[in-house]
């Protein structure tokens, strides 16, 4: 049993990486897992093993209900044939695919050891669980289109909870217990459909209890209660906790703000949720890079390799696709947008735990761990760190140093037109000489013209543009807002409640426009 002072030392450790990295280059979820593998490689410390019990009971409730609460259910329903057919059909065909590629080469490389397809079946279904952590924090950053990370997010919130019920399934294939095609399906529907019932009606629930509660603590009460017992239940009845987790997390998150959730409750909570999903994920990738042995990784590098590129081929045949077959609908996708979700498909914390909970009588058991563990790693670091020049690369995104120059350029421009709002104040009250006003005047008509110019220059797709001038007016707009309330409640014109009500209606719709893609 691992005491307190050891997860108090592994959150000290993730909050120093997550400080160092703020001034490099690196998604925080990669650097976390490049200190867990440095500190294993010292021995450091004896820290807690990634159990299936800890990760299920502690980590996924919470970090799948934080991504569903976050997303906008109008953009993920007007995405769903690309979300739901990559999440589903996709991981199915993704599965096939990695089984009946690695099977035989799995079985040269071994020379002819017992790494029958079956043992390929349990690697391909705990594979395809994707993390997009890394890869959304990314495209925030950078400012990527909000639908590409819908799509992305979408896609990994469900084929998680597909890939735990194959995953499942095979392990009962492999056990010999007389599983048919039709049995799977079956059993898939119904886990898949239990899971969607009890989300749905805890969401419900705990949507209609909030809108009779105006208190920010008991609401955030309500949301955990949903996330942690919507998984919990599932889990219960042999159900999928995550579809239930997602299911609640949509409904609390759309709904529930929607009808019983006033805007200063939802800034508490969203606050909550954010903190909840940066201390769970901390721990959770530290104890990533904690858990892999490089000397084992290092030992069975051949069929690591081979497994990654795979798994990582199949992806991108999966992603390409289903993006052709989506051109014939209303919802296609630019090449560019595929070339992104193939490769920001990375691997987390999950298919390390599923590979943990095989029977350790499996006689490939400790073969697959190691290649899971190494797909993992290799996906993390290879990926992660070559996500952001991709982006740019394709002209999804601007480089950070045009959108640093982009920022600056406004800044001017807001201060040139601030000193003619001034110069023409002067004027007009005659502090100074009629025959400098022209003069001045023609300065800063010059600056703001070289500026503007500048603005089209780094950026110029007008687009994009737009979107960036709509967000930095309604920013200041809302600002001007709060600023003029708090000088009428100061002036003493306006009751304390009302105040406040005033304040968290402004704040809520800050924080919308902040968190705007």
């Amino acid at each position: 049993m691992y005491s307190v002072t050891t997860f108090f030392l592994l959150f000290m450790i993730a909050t120093a990486v997550a400080i160092v990295v703020r001034r490099f280059h690196i998604p925080y979820t990669v650097a976390l897992v490049l200190a867990g593998l440095i500190l294993g490689f010292f021995h450091a410390f004896e820290a807690p093993h990634l159990t299936k019990a800890l990760l299920f009971t502690v980590f996924l409730p919470g970090l799948i209900f934080e991504a569903a609460f976050h997303i906008d259910f109008q953009q993920f329903w007007r995405n769903r044939l690309t979300i739901i057919s990559l999440a589903i059909p996709g991981v199915i065909a993704a599965i096939a695919f990695t089984t009946f590629l690695l099977a035989p080469v799995a079985g040269i490389l071994t020379y002819g050891g017992n790494f029958t397809w079956q043992y390929a079946l349990v690697f391909g279904a705990l594979i395809t669980a994707t993390d997009p952590i890394a890869v959304v924090a990314t495209f925030k950053k950078l400012g990527a289109p909000k639908r590409l990370s819908t799509i992305l997010e979408g896609e990994s919130l469900l084929n998680d909870g597909t890939g735990i019920v194959f995953f499942t399934l095979s392990l009962a294939f492999l056990a010999g217990n007389g599983v048919t095609v039709g049995g799977v399906a079956l059993e898939f529907i119904s886990i898949v459909g239990v899971g969607l019932l009890i989300g749905t009606v805890t969401g419900l629930i705990v949507s209609q209890i909030s809108k009779r509660i105006d208190d920010a603590m008991i609401e955030i009460a309500l949301t955990t209660i949903a996330a942690y017992g919507a998984f919990i239940a599932a889990e219960q009845v042999h159900a999928s906790g995550v579809i239930a987790a997602v299911t609640a997390g949509l409904f609390c998150g759309n709904y529930g703000t929607r009808i019983g959730m006033s805007p200063s409750s939802r800034i508490a909570i969203e606050s909550f949720w954010e903190y909840v999903a940066f201390a769970l994920n901390s721990i959770v990738f530290l104890l990533i890079g904690l858990e892999v042995s490089i000397d084992a990784l290092l030992s069975a590098w051949p069929m690591i390799l081979v497994a990654y590129l795979i798994v990582t081929l199949g992806r991108i045949i999966i992603i390409f696709g289903g993006s052709a077959l989506m051109k014939f609908t209303r919802e296609q996708i630019p090449w560019s947008w595929s070339i992104v979700l193939s490769w920001g498909g990375l691997r987390g914390a999950l298919p390390m735990v599923l590979v943990l909970s095989i029977p350790r009588d499996v006689p490939s058991r400790d073969l697959l761990v190691t290649m899971t563990f190494g797909v993992v790693v290799l996906s993390l670091l290879l990926q992660g760190l070559s996500i952001s020049p991709l982006l740019r690369w394709l002209g999804i995104v601007r480089g950070s140093g045009e959108k640093k120059a982009l920022e600056f350029a406004r800044g001017k421009l807001v201060a040139a037109y601030a000193a003619l709002r001034t110069l023409d104040q002067m004027s007009h009250d005659r502090l100074q000489k009629s025959s400098i006003v022209p003069t001045l005047r023609q300065e800063y008509d010059e600056i703001i013209q070289s500026l503007e110019q500048k603005m089209t220059e780094i950026q110029p797709e007008q687009e994009q543009l737009d979107a960036e001038e709509t967000k930095w007016v309604r920013r200041h707009l809302l600002l001007v807002e709060k600023r003029r309330v708090i000088e009428t409640f100061h002036e003493g014109r306006m009751d304390h409640e009302i105040y406040e009500k005033l304040l968290g209606d402004i704040d809520a719709r800050l924080l919308k426009v902040e968190t705007e893609l």
